[in-house]
């Protein structure tokens, strides 16, 4: 079995698992903010995760807040940055490829709050324009409430050029919120050297338990709480926190710095397969091949055939993937992602994804890229009848 859909979610990694055994046999549970011994355990058990994780992404401790996933921390740090912005400032600059999850809550903010959305122009590969982002920046940064773009794309894995748009905002006094969902645990990410002001992360995405996550903020003093409580997370979060959630992420967070050197590896196989698998199959198409890609992500399409087809024909080989994003691997069309990148509805409905991790070797690109073949030619035969 190959599951190759660590983009959608990440297996639950075997040092987590590990930790969970025995962690579960311990005799550790509390409320972690009762002033009770059993509680202070817990806290300073989440303090400390909160270390590991800060020494790991490069920020301070107190710029990490703990949450249920991205989708939480991203729609925090709207609510933060836009529901409390200064009357001018109603202009929301973003980019066409940005997660789901952006223009579903920045809907909200222009439906009763009155802001518009500015589209960064990109090209075919899906890259950020940076002269028209620093043309809008001149232009309207007195209107601009922040700037919102990923640093690495969910479907075609390419990464943006995320420090250089820090830079251009800083230049102009524009908050940055860079979506890292899909950087963080699968490539070199670090806080402070990146220049972004707010980050997220998915534990789900890193081999953690799913429910768990966390935003960054360069200055957290301009967060205002999204979940209503008590004081935890210094006020910023409500609710009792998942500290056996926050503690997987802790060690995940730790295994992918043991495994990141593995990476370069990785990308070299991952060239390896697209090129073998181009060579037997000259009409397919790997989506933003000339862009710098996660190192474990393939789209690769092949006009005429339907992605859900080649998912079913390499399911029956116990070969898992997704077509372009699992939250939309049920919706038979192109996606919002490829259509902005002026793809083809004959190649955009023939996406499949392939994601791997360093846990992956040779022998699995090799079973994918035989099997990825043989289902492209037995169905481009059923598809020329």
């Amino acid at each position: 079995m190959i599951y190759a859909d660590y983009n959608g979610s990440a297996p639950l990694l075997p040092a987590v698992r590990e930790y969970l055994r025995k962690r579960i046999d311990s005799d550790l549970f509390a409320n972690p903010n009762a002033i009770h011994s059993m509680g202070q355990k817990v806290f300073k058990g989440i303090e400390k995760c909160r270390e590991i994780i800060a020494d790991v992404v490069g920020c301070y401790p107190d710029q990490v807040v703990f949450n249920s996933c991205s989708s939480e921390g991203l729609s925090h740090i709207f609510h933060s940055l836009l529901s409390f912005a200064p009357s001018e400032k109603k202009m929301i600059v973003t980019s066409p490829v940005e997660h789901v999850v952006l223009p579903s809550a920045f809907s909200y903010f222009v439906e009763r709050l009155g802001f518009n959305i500015k589209n960064v122009l990109i090209d075919a590969e899906g890259r950020i324009d940076l002269s028209d982002l620093e043309n809008i920046l001149q232009k309207d940064s007195a209107r601009i409430a922040l700037v919102s773009i990923m640093a690495v794309n969910n479907e075609t894995g390419v990464i943006e050029p995320y420090e250089a748009i820090a830079k251009l905002c800083q230049q102009y006094g524009v908050d940055y919120v860079c979506d890292t969902t899909q950087l963080i645990g699968k490539g070199e990410f670090n806080f402070a050297t990146s220049g972004v002001d707010f980050a997220v992360c998915s534990g789900h995405k890193v081999g953690a338990l799913t429910g768990t996550g966390f935003l960054m903020a360069k200055d957290p003093t301009k967060l205002r709480p999204y979940v209503y409580g008590s004081y935890q997370e210094h006020g910023l979060r409500g609710g009792t926190q998942n500290y056996i959630g926050i503690e997987t992420l802790a060690v995940a967070m730790k295994e992918f710095e043991r495994e990141k050197s593995r990476l370069p590896d990785l990308k070299k196989m991952r060239l390896a397969f697209e090129e073998k698998v181009i060579r037997a199959c000259p009409n397919a198409k790997v989506i933003a091949s000339a862009a710098d890609r996660l190192a474990g992500t393939t789209l690769i399409g092949y006009p005429g055939l339907h992605g859900q087809a080649v998912q079913i024909e390499l399911e029956s080989h116990d070969i898992f993937v997704t077509t372009s994003a699992a939250c939309a691997d049920n919706q038979p069309e192109t996606s919002k992602v490829l259509k902005a990148m002026g793809i083809s509805d004959d190649l955009g409905r023939s996406v499949i994804r392939i994601s791997l991790s360093t846990s992956h070797g040779e022998r699995d690109y090799d079973s994918l890229a035989s099997n990825l073949i043989a289902a492209y030619n037995k169905l481009s035969r059923i598809h020329s009848y």
